[in-house]
């Protein structure tokens, strides 16, 4: 690995359809959601540091998350551990991670990461990182990854391709546009035409490049973040960093950037892959019965059930008849069983059980 790689780890989200496990407390990237005796934030790390020196590795996180980072991190210093005051969604977090690793190298890559992503092929993982790094540095470019589409998701963002590519793992290819998230018919027409890659929200870029693009694009942002690099690393930095996001929008880097920049390359990423969003996109990567349930608990005892996802703490006993299709969770006294069918809506019941049972979401 190259002294000048590093990465940041974004640990500052909420992750509210991962209720009841997942809590503003303690949100789902804190969380051992496999029951392997790792959260996502450690396999994350873990995955990341083959990519960077230890010491190159920074989690964003939000300041009331800084004492679980620690816990679950123990390893790395404080310095590494950047802090933001409000969440102000990912254009701002990126744009104080690059301003302050520039600080540290100018001649930086970065590799940016969500924390709670589920990637299983660590050394396929490594490999299309390094592609995308050498490309990064080789043509000034914003490189995301793209993932090789099984099926016409709808709750992930696409990348259009051109239509006349050849489209394999470990390709570098134009950015053609990137696409929201569709309805199932749109999803199911990206599918069938080929050309089309799940946008994973992995990014690889210069911190010089993805500067310049901010100050091209969204030069309020930059002004706030990156025209002075002195306070970097100095007693005045955090004090200048709450300042600054206090001021800024809260955009997304796709908005900021993204959809703007012409100087944009995918690399066709063929690992398995998972944002985890939601109990659902879990399911799959959970070892199953023959009835197709997935369980996580010692003590789960199904019957006449099939298609079911079961995820309580080892020590309750449970005992189920006669479902198909749910989604069963308990933790902390907060129980959720939901159709499969109907998890979109949870952040929908989540507000009328907080107005109702407010105590609960204290």
């Amino acid at each position: 690995m190259k002294h000048s790689n590093y990465c940041v780890i974004m640990a500052g989200g909420i992750g509210s359809r991962f209720w009841p496990m997942s809590t503003p407390n303690k949100p789902k990237q804190f969380l051992d959601v496999l029951g392997i005796g790792k959260s996502l934030l450690q396999m994350t790390y873990d995955r990341l540091k083959k990519i960077a020196p230890e010491a190159n590795i920074f989690i964003l996180t939000n300041a009331s998350y800084a004492d679980l980072v620690k816990e679950q991190l123990p390893q790395i210093s404080e310095k590494q551990i950047l802090c933001e005051p409000v969440r102000k969604n990912t254009a701002p977090c990126i744009a104080y991670a690059a301003a302050k690793i520039k600080a540290i190298d100018p001649h930086a890559t970065l590799v940016v990461s969500p924390s709670d992503h589920l990637i299983i092929q660590d050394q396929r993982f490594e490999e299309i990182i390094n592609i995308a790094i050498n490309s990064a540095e080789k043509h000034k470019s914003i490189v995301t990854l793209g993932i090789q589409p099984t099926r016409p998701d709808t709750g992930y963002g696409y990348i259009e391709c051109n239509k006349n590519e050849h489209i394999s793992g470990g390709q570098v290819l134009p950015v053609k546009q990137f696409r929201e998230k569709p309805n199932l018919e749109t999803a199911n027409f990206f599918l069938n035409e080929g050309n089309y890659l799940w946008n994973s929200g992995i990014f690889i870029w210069q911190a010089e490049t993805v500067l310049e693009a901010l100050a091209k694009f969204q030069p309020h942002l930059h002004e706030l973040f990156a025209n002075d690099l002195s306070f970097y690393g100095t007693d005045r930095e955090q004090e200048n960093v709450d300042e600054a996001f206090e001021k800024c929008e809260d955009i997304s880097i796709d908005y900021a950037v993204m959809e703007h920049a012409e100087n944009l390359e995918v690399v066709v990423a063929d690992f398995d892959w998972s944002d985890l969003g939601t109990w659902g996109s879990l399911i799959e990567h959970l070892p199953k019965q023959d009835t197709e349930n997935a369980i996580i608990g010692k003590h789960v005892h199904l019957f006449q059930s099939k298609n079911c996802m079961i995820n309580v703490p080892d020590n309750k006993l449970v005992v189920l008849d006669g479902l198909e299709n749910y989604i069963v969770v308990e933790s902390d006294n907060m129980l959720l069983v939901l159709k499969s069918e109907n998890e979109q809506l949870i952040k929908a019941y989540l507000k009328v059980a907080e107005q109702k049972s407010p105590d609960f979401f204290k």
